[in-house]
């Protein structure tokens, strides 16, 4: 194939993969009960999920500073044009969160033809890790960092005659930064596996580098968090976790493909 021909498969890779986003966003647009009440509004309310769960442990553990009876702010549109344009924007992130396996199939299905046999066995469920690693990192940002932030964020005081009242904007995006954030950082074990099978990462390496990664991973969490330590620290401490693991990954890239080669270079 040409050039100009791969970039006509390409072309229509990118063009089925915007239509499935632009499906799901209009089944998500259809339902602002569920999109924006329930899911984009969900963590607002004293009755999301996660601030219940909190009470159920701090009744169990005898700690009532656990549950949080109370969020003390209120949302206001300050745009003719707000709410529209935050229920669309809601809606494309919906959208693109349940059209995302399907994106990333069509983008693995333009790069696989390209790899060789060995290179395919190797990446062989790509398509599910990413899409898994994606779905549940998008979920932690959900459930764990955005009510715990925005329950830190609206009960800062300054001044107790200061009323906290946000913008739907700024919620709003605050709420998705979070969520696509945590679903990006929480790629890394394969972004290490591809990198090792490259030769570019090497388990060694990444010890040595461990102290630089811990700095960097503290830079990443305080640039995609919002400005309070708390939300730094959530966002931190699964990087730090994950960055582990990914180490364990390239040790095992490592060993497979060495085991390979003996058995190719005994056979």
């Amino acid at each position: 194939m040409t050039f100009l021909d791969h970039l006509e498969v390409l072309r229509w890779h990118l063009i089925r993969s915007a239509v499935a986003v632009v499906v799901f966003t209009g089944i998500a647009f259809s339902f602002p009960e569920i999109v924006f009440h329930e899911i984009i509004l969900g963590p607002s309310r004293v009755d999301f999920l996660t601030y219940r769960k909190l009470c159920e442990v701090g009744a169990a553990l005898n700690s009532p500073g656990l549950c949080i009876t109370e969020l003390p702010f209120t949302l206001q549109s300050r745009e003719l044009s707000s709410q529209f344009t935050m229920h669309l924007t809601s809606s494309f992130i919906i959208g693109l969160l349940l059209g995302f396996p399907y994106l990333f199939w069509e983008i693995w299905s333009f790069i696989k033809p390209g790899l060789y046999p060995n290179e395919r066995e190797n990446s062989r469920g790509a398509v599910f890790f990413v899409s898994a690693l994606f779905l549940v990192g998008s979920l932690f940002g959900y459930f764990i960092v955005s009510p715990l932030s925005i329950n830190f964020l609206a009960s800062y005081q300054v001044d107790p005659s200061i009323v906290n009242e946000f913008d739907l904007s700024s919620y709003v995006s605050t709420l998705i930064t979070i969520v696509l954030s945590c679903g990006l950082m929480f790629e890394l074990p394969m972004i290490v596996f591809f990198l090792s099978k490259a030769g570019l990462v090497s388990p060694e390496l990444m010890r040595i580098y461990r102290k630089h990664a811990i700095v960097v991973i503290a830079l990443v969490a305080a640039i995609l968090s919002p400005p309070d330590v708390l939300s730094m620290t959530l966002m931190g401490i699964p990087l730090l976790l994950l960055y582990e693991v990914s180490i364990h990954i390239s040790w095992m890239v490592r060993k497979n493909d060495l085991a390979r080669l003996n058995k190719e270079a005994t056979s």
